[in-house]
């Protein structure tokens, strides 16, 4: 599942969005939802759209009956903004958090690049991180995902490495007074997109020297391009500000795949991590008993103690 497909999900959604004034009175506890999680996982719109329906907002209601303390929501940027009031109310009212959304300056497919070094996608990157502040206000939000871009095959390595670095900087002093932080993503879609690993990432945040600047760590990615979770994330520590999940091969739930989530959770746990982890990615199975299956899997994996 490409990141498209999320912020497509969001806009399918944002049709029927709005209902009618909604209770808080929750469903009736399950033994899924007697407890919460060792640490704060994200549902994202959609994931439980057959136990809640289509409106995010009940999708939202769920996910905190079932145990869940965040959410997130890469398309957040592309809502109306009475859209972006409620989800911000509703998170207040049940005291969960906001995790990412993107930083809408360049929509998937990626057609350019930060580290081009053009002014005027600079320019543009910029105006859509002041876009990003008023959207963090209205719904508490801290972190945002930032991907550069596509690689410029016209310039060597270091170069484009330089045109990131100096484009982050003033994005930077956008952030910081706001207490934001933009959040890096390597990823493993496509090849031509310029940042794809742990490594490189890491050296970019030490580069820009920012605490509004981090790399998020999304593990099916860096399972995808680099494997070595566990050694990798102990490596980048110091420079991850947040963390996202999905198995692999298929980016659905822990347990799916080849990756072994409850040693990989436990490590995050005893690391002290206090962020959120999105749940970025699909169900391995359909309709309501699949969405059950997703949660129970979260539960297993997140008995590590």
């Amino acid at each position: 599942m490409q990141r498209r497909n999320f912020i497509q999900q969001s806009a399918l959604a944002g049709a029927a969005f709005l209902t009618p004034a909604f209770s808080f009175a929750h469903v009736k506890k399950t033994s899924l939802a007697e407890k919460t999680f060792h640490l704060d996982y994200a549902p994202h719109d959609g994931m439980f759209r057959n136990s809640a329906g289509a409106s995010f907002l009940d999708q939202i209601k769920f996910s905190y009956d079932m145990g869940f303390r965040a959410i997130e929501d890469n398309g957040f940027m592309d809502r109306p903004v009475k859209e972006q009031e409620a989800i911000g109310s509703l998170l207040g009212k049940l005291g969960m958090r906001m995790g990412v959304f993107v930083v809408n300056f360049d929509h998937w497919p990626v057609k350019t690049s930060l580290a081009s070094g053009d002014k005027e996608w600079r320019e543009k990157f910029l105006k859509a991180c002041r876009e990003a502040v008023e959207a963090a206000k209205r719904c508490n939000a801290k972190w945002m995902t930032v991907v550069p871009g596509n690689y410029e095959r016209s310039l060597p390595a270091d170069f484009q490495t330089a045109n990131v670095i100096e484009a982050l900087r003033p994005a930077c002093d956008i952030l910081a007074p706001h207490g934001l932080v933009m959040v890096l993503e390597a990823l493993s879609d496509t090849p031509d997109l310029f940042l794809r690993h742990s490594d490189q990432t890491f050296a970019i945040c030490k580069a820009v020297n920012s605490p509004a600047c981090k790399f998020l760590f999304d593990m099916y990615h860096m399972q995808r391009n680099e494997g070595n979770i566990i050694n990798n994330l102990k490596a980048a520590w110091d420079e991850i500000g947040y963390i996202q999940i999905g198995d692999n091969p298929g980016r659905k739930e822990p347990g799916t795949g080849e990756m072994n989530y409850k040693n990989i959770f436990k490590f995050i746990y005893e690391k002290g991590y206090k962020g959120v982890l999105g749940m970025e990615h699909g169900n391995a199975y359909p309709g309501k008993e699949g969405e059950m299956k997703l949660i129970q899997a979260y539960r297993e994996n997140d008995s590590f103690l």
